[in-house]
């Protein structure tokens, strides 16, 4: 059986795509050259990966299956590339990916870290949500991401960075009528404001909230923590703000005010993750150790900047 890697590429790309010329486009190929090598690879396969239609393309049953094949293949290919390329520790290239939560706040001054350690490192960076990112990491796109752990997909491996923790936000006038809650739990049926669904601190929020979607005083409607922020300064509710973000917002936010809770405080696990099948020794060690030191750095400030309950 004679295919290629080349191919298999091709053939992700056009079921990512849906469409022979934004395939061609992704992999940097003519039009008739991607569709070349498709035939060639059916060929190969001796059957259909595709269904052709006019403006789309819809992967046939056996299509399918070869493409959960092609990319556990295209991942190991990826994860070899890696090894060799890191041998001597964190060097090269690294496509790192972070969620929207953590980015603005920590990469920086992460990324001024590395490049201290390493002018010649090329880092490129992806903002996303963790499911979008755990998609690309598994895939091959990413060598490894910063996300809220745990992680829940199997082949990721994940190295615990530091604790964040969650302070209660909002105007002067609504924390006075929650001075006596030391517990997220205690905040009722208060007006809570969260991120859009599909941010998993929103899951984390309700979670130490105790509080569910379908609760009417529960608002999801932000995209960001910026946004969140400058709701509460301005009295629209109350929200959980990660210790992370607190330098930043509260610069920024005029009027928000903060409030820590009562030990143990509510808080998340930031951890760095890669593919099971990477090697954890070298570059992943390094990068885990530069990137624990920034964020323990980051929260250190946070909690000498607001006291504790």
């Amino acid at each position: 059986m004679n295919m290629t890697l080349r191919q298999l590429g091709y053939f992700k790309a056009l079921s990512e795509q849906r469409n022979f010329r934004r395939a061609a486009e992704a992999c940097h190929v003519s039009q008739p050259a991607l569709s070349v090598q498709i035939r060639e690879l059916e060929t190969t396969l001796n059957g259909p990966l595709v269904e052709r239609h006019a403006r789309d393309v819809v992967l046939t049953p056996f299509g399918r299956e070869v493409l959960e094949v092609a990319d556990r293949i295209l991942g190991e290919v990826a994860a070899l590339e890696q090894a060799a390329r890191r041998r001597g520790g964190l060097t090269g290239r690294l496509a790192l990916g972070v969620i929207p939560t953590i980015a603005p706040y920590f990469l920086p001054e992460a990324l001024a870290a590395m490049r201290a350690a390493d002018i010649s490192l090329d880092v490129s960076v992806t903002e996303a949500v963790t499911d979008r990112l755990l998609d690309q990491l598994l895939d091959g796109r990413l060598d490894a991401a910063v996300i809220a752990l745990p992680a829940e997909r199997e082949g990721i491996a994940a190295e615990p960075l530091f604790e964040d923790r969650f302070l209660l936000a909002g105007s002067a006038a609504r924390l006075e009528l929650y001075n006596d809650v030391p517990h997220p739990e205690g905040l009722g049926e208060s007006q809570l404001l969260l991120l859009e669904d599909g941010h998993c601190l929103t899951d984390q929020a309700l979670a130490v909230c105790g509080r569910s979607r379908g609760n009417a005083r529960i608002n999801m409607g932000a995209s960001s923590l910026a946004t969140l922020s400058r709701l509460v300064a301005a009295g629209f509710g109350l929200t959980l703000m990660p210790e992370i973000a607190i330098p930043t917002e509260a610069r920024a936010a005029e009027g928000m005010c903060l409030r820590r809770f009562a030990t143990p405080e509510p808080s998340r696990s930031i951890g760095l993750v890669r593919r099971a099948s990477t090697p954890a020794q070298g570059w992943f060690t390094d990068l885990a150790q530069r990137l624990r030191g920034v964020g323990e750095d980051l929260t250190a400030r946070s909690r000498a900047s607001v006291p504790a309950y």
